[in-house]
């Protein structure tokens, strides 16, 4: 059982954490790619794990020397994603965390991803009022493998970083926990999403 006397707070990322919503997002992603002539393979996927939509859709565009109108891509993207949600599963071993925790410890949501799809994620898992605050890629300027998002959500609940505990699945996230100083537990020891690809 966790010990809460040893810590402020639990932050845990949403995408791959919470839920496992890769396998959807790799298809919203290829909806984006292919329409405009990029390869995106899953690996890349999963190593860009963390980053904003927007950012993402900037980076592959500047690869590929192509312009893309970035919002209507990233909308794309999310709108395929999402119709895909009613799919999605809960990642039961983090979320029995969160349900034990709730009332305990305060508790929020990091997530590269926009507020709004984030709380159709945790609705449809059910977890929603477990948390006291989300911060998304709408609420810092920087994002993973900077350590603002998680700093910003310490802030938000009254927490010291030291005393924070982080749950990531991406490299981008550990990184971000770790520049913040805070300790971290990884997802894909334990879990393992599936893969569109071998």
């Amino acid at each position: 059982m966790w010990q809460f006397q040893n810590h402020d707070a639990l932050l845990f990322d949403c995408d791959g954490t919470l839920a496992d919503t890769m396998p959807a997002h790799y298809r919203g992603w290829l909806a984006v790619t292919e329409a405009h002539g990029i390869h995106f393979d899953e690996d890349r996927f999963y190593a860009l794990g963390g980053r904003p939509t927007r950012d993402i859709v900037a980076t592959l565009a500047a690869e590929k020397g192509i312009t893309i109108d970035i919002e209507h891509a990233a909308h794309t993207k999310e709108q395929v994603f999402l119709a895909q949600l009613a799919h999605v599963k809960a990642i039961d071993p983090v979320v029995e965390v969160v349900l034990r925790s709730r009332g305990r410890i305060p508790m929020a949501v990091v997530t590269g991803g926009f507020q709004r799809v984030c709380r159709q994620i945790l609705d449809h898992v059910g977890i929603t009022a477990a948390f006291d605050t989300i911060v998304a890629s709408e609420d810092t300027s920087r994002h993973k493998p900077d350590p603002d998002p998680f700093l910003e959500a310490a802030r938000r609940l009254g927490a010291r970083p030291e005393r924070c505990v982080v749950w990531e699945d991406s490299d981008l996230g550990i990184e971000a926990a770790r520049r913040a100083g805070m300790e971290w537990i990884d997802v894909r020891s334990f879990h393992t999403p599936e893969r569109l690809t071998s």
